[in-house]
């Protein structure tokens, strides 16, 4: 089945767009493809782009509230759950607090401005 489009890219919003940008590819390897001060693009091997771009008055989600929902998040699939979250939570990330089914394969954690974020392993 083929599609009317391609995703090109996702795009979040943030403060800082070099600093989240850094955040992000420190976590996935991935290069900046692209620089301006309001917009940065990551890319990926597979053609894949991870854009984020400034917002003034930025407010982070707030999850599980509904009060700023998060609206979208990434989960990103690791192979060593305890390495992982190490390394993540070196580059700038937080463990959150809530954690729907403790103890499963994956965990939540929020990125430096707070969009959510989970970590999978597979199973």
């Amino acid at each position: 089945m083929s599609g009317v489009a391609r995703l090109h890219s996702v795009v979040l919003d943030c403060p800082e767009p070099k600093a989240l940008a850094d955040f992000y590819a420190g976590l996935l390897g991935w290069k900046v493809a692209d620089e301006e001060e309001d917009w940065v693009t990551l890319a990926g091997g597979d053609r894949t782009r991870l854009a984020f771009q400034r917002v003034a008055e930025y407010v982070p989600p707030v999850w599980p509230s509904a009060e700023h929902p998060q609206q979208f998040h990434l989960d990103l699939t690791v192979n060593d759950m305890a390495e992982a979250e190490s390394q993540v939570l070196a580059l700038g990330a937080v463990r959150h607090e809530h954690q729907p089914d403790e103890g499963r394969d994956w965990r939540v954690f929020l990125d430096p401005v707070g969009h959510p974020f989970c970590l999978v392993t597979e199973s």
